[in-house]
């Protein structure tokens, strides 16, 4: 029952995203149709002449036992709705089990195995009855028996609960600490830039926002979205992160990402201020006006005040040169005003192992004079290149509008740079 729970979840959020073509182009990796890719919605069971509900989705199927030939009709409107009706019509009447699978999300298990949990209060049972009189559910397996003598006619109806649940992370998952995930019956959401005026990563949701949900019909051929109020982070001075405002926030089901273009999403928003992505605090570093020389993965990283694990993590992105090998390169910083400096703080970023970035050949800080020529600084210590740290060098002060970092590469390999600070 673990590979049938799994690949039901992939398929209501991952295939459907694939195959979804009419919703516009897409990011996603083609996905070629193939008859009978999916597993059947009704099948024969294990025990001869018992007959397993499968998945949910509105049609008929036919399926023979040894004793008799039962079809099947679904009437849902899944997975917007919990309401899925199920209409049982045999050639014979007799008696066998109807086994209905009953989610394992609605038993309060987002998957089968500790890997990933609610947060919240489970928000009720799932319902079954025959013919209108409840019946009650005892799940083995996954699957609710109803073990009667069958007439054709006889509907069963099952009712899921559809409320948007909050999942959590098991602790050893660090990258997901402070995080939740958003989800509503086995459709997992996302948020996307197009929907939160281009942001997602700086803001946070939490644990006692009030979610609400829609159905928007002329939105990506019609689908139900989550949405609430979150807040906004931001880092301080010294360091902290700190509640900075309140935002409106909107959910796609994650199927659809993609399907408008490119835009920063994720499925797992912060839930607490120090999960987010803050928005950075005004440092010199961070409201100069900077460019570089050449520019690979994200120039904007350098200066985004995300402390990486160590020189190889680019989970925050970073800077780097490649495939430049053996040349000069350079990061500038220009503000509109002369300040004052004295130091500079580099992280350097080495994927030794994996990539072809190292530690640079050498590098030097420049700064901009009167006349607008760069000079070098007269610095009172080292130019470091170690891995894993920040490599700081003093300068005897200065008074400037910019400064140039020249970044020498070893002869074969490129380098980058994670973060910098200008003080």
């Amino acid at each position: 029952m673990i590979r049938q729970r799994t690949l039901v979840r992939y398929l209501r959020n991952a295939i459907v995203r694939l195959l979804n073509k009419d919703q516009g182009p897409s990011q996603s990796t083609p996905l070629y149709e193939a008859a009978g890719a999916a597993p059947s919605p009704f099948r024969p069971g294990n025990t001869p002449g018992n007959v397993y509900v499968n998945l949910f989705i509105g049609g008929h199927g036919v399926i023979r036992t040894p004793d008799r030939t039962v079809t099947i009709h679904q009437e849902t409107g899944y997975p917007w709705t919990g309401s899925v009706k199920i209409r049982v019509e045999s050639d014979k009447t007799g008696d066998f089990a109807l086994m209905v699978r009953i989610p394992g999300w609605a038993r309060n298990m987002p998957v089968p195995s500790d890997l990933y949990a609610y947060g919240d209060k489970a928000p009720g049972d799932a319902g079954l009855s025959v013919n209108g009189k409840a019946v009650a559910i005892k799940a083995d397996s996954g699957y609710a028996p109803i073990q009667r003598t069958w007439t054709s006619g006889d509907v069963v109806e099952l009712s899921l609960p559809m409320t948007v649940r909050r999942v959590i992370s098991n602790e050893k998952v660090i990258t997901n600490k402070g995080k939740v995930a958003l989800e509503r019956g086995p459709v997992v959401y996302c948020l996307e830039g197009h929907d939160n005026n281009g942001q997602v990563l700086d803001m946070y949701i939490p644990d006692d926002a009030p979610l609400q949900t829609r159905f928007q019909t002329d939105l990506l051929n019609g689908v139900v979205v989550v949405t609430g109020q979150a807040r906004t982070a931001r880092r301080t001075l010294d360091g902290r992160v700190v509640p900075h405002g309140e935002r409106p926030f909107t959910a796609i089901p994650y199927y659809a990402w993609a399907h408008r273009g490119s835009s920063p999403m994720t499925v797992w928003p912060a839930s607490v201020p120090e999960g987010a992505r803050p928005k950075p605090a005004d440092t010199l570093t961070y409201i100069s006006k900077t460019t570089a020389s050449f520019v690979h993965v994200s120039l904007d990283a350098i200066k985004d005040q995300i402390i990486p694990a160590d020189s190889a993590d680019s989970s925050g992105l970073q800077l780097d040169f490649w495939p430049h090998k053996g040349v000069t390169e350079w990061v500038k910083f220009e503000w509109d005003r002369r300040h004052r400096l004295s130091s500079v703080k580099i992280y350097w970023f080495d994927d030794t192992g994996r990539g072809a970035c190292r530690v640079p050949k050498s590098w030097q800080v420049l700064y901009r004079d009167a006349g607008g020529r760069f000079i070098p600084v007269e610095n009172t210590g080292p130019y470091g290149t170690a891995k894993d740290t920040f490599n700081k060098v003093q300068f005897k002060p200065i008074e400037t509008d910019a400064i140039r970092i020249d970044i020498v590469l070893q002869d074969e390999w490129a380098a980058g740079v994670q973060e910098v600070i200008i003080e």
